[in-house]
């Protein structure tokens, strides 16, 4: 059976789905995205998603043609047509074909959904490298910490790292403030306190950065969101990675400088399975 995608109104497979060469998310990179994971078939914390897709697209002028019922029975759709349960979907949103000045602008909408394949499990019990990313992040730049489809340089800095035999590259301001990873937010651990860089950093108001700190909260785990620097990277005694797919990736390693005792620390243990529990909590299978 080939692959559904969900394009504008209806769903359509893979290979039949078009856009138009006039798409302003092709020409300027002018949308946004989303990421997902779903589990029993039920998308993890699919409002929190869809609440930070619209956020960006009021603080970005980008026009959703679509509301928040439409394109939640939307990505079910997709989701249901794949017959996935586990899966991994994205959800992009772009500002629609360049419209004459007699025409109604309209977004493009686009939801995929493919098996969601994980992480290498030796990533979860040895931790992986990090290394530091050679660009910088601009806090005044509009479009940061906002998911959009201008997403290029993102990509650069992970292959990069990547071919350093790095999972990640961790990314800082122009005035050398710790904000993020490529495709993930990060938090440091000293002397049982955990850390993060605060989202008017700025940084991606990630939906695992925030599960992972309501966890903290419900764990009266004492959590301080501030500036941080290398030289509390270089100090802290556990570090890990969090995106919605990655969930907590523990770091062993920043280059060549070994994190902690290089083994993955108890607060990340203690982390990784209050996350595991709180997606089976969300995800808890539909009453039929």
């Amino acid at each position: 059976m080939p692959e559904k995608v969900f394009l504008n109104d209806i769903l359509v497979d893979v290979d039949k789905a078009c856009v138009s060469v006039r798409d302003s998310g092709l020409l300027y990179g002018a949308g946004l995205f989303e990421t997902m994971r779903s589990c029993n078939g039920v998308v993890f914390c699919l409002n929190d998603h869809i609440d930070r897709l619209f956020f960006s697209a009021a603080a970005l002028s980008l026009n959703i043609s679509y509301d928040k019922k439409y394109i939640t029975e939307a990505i079910y759709k997709v989701l249901e047509a794949n017959k996935l349960a586990e899966g991994r979907l994205r959800l992009t949103v772009t500002n629609g074909p360049m419209a004459g000045a007699d025409e109604q602008r309209r977004c493009t909408l686009l939801i995929t959904a493919t098996k969601l394949v994980p992480y290498p499990d030796e990533y979860y019990k040895k931790g992986v490298l990090v290394v530091l990313c050679p660009f910088r992040q601009n806090p005044t730049e509009p479009t940061c910490g906002h998911k959009t489809t201008s997403y290029y340089p993102r990509m650069i800095a992970l292959s990069r790292a990547h071919h350093k035999r790095a999972a990640e590259a961790l990314w800082f301001t122009v005035d050398n403030r710790l904000a993020e990873g490529c495709v993930s937010n990060v938090f440091l651990v000293k002397d049982s306190i955990l850390y993060t860089p605060p989202i008017g950093t700025p940084v991606l108001a990630g939906v695992a950065r925030k599960a992972v700190c309501q966890i903290a909260l419900k764990n009266s785990i004492k959590l301080v969101e501030k500036d941080l620097y290398i030289d509390d990277v270089l100090a802290a005694d556990e570090i890990f990675l969090t995106n919605v797919i990655m969930q907590i990736m523990p770091v062993s390693g920043v280059e060549k400088h070994t994190v902690g005792d290089g083994k993955v620390g108890p607060m990340t243990k203690r982390l990784e399975k209050s996350f595991d529990e709180s997606i089976i909590e969300n995800c808890k299978p539909k009453k039929t």
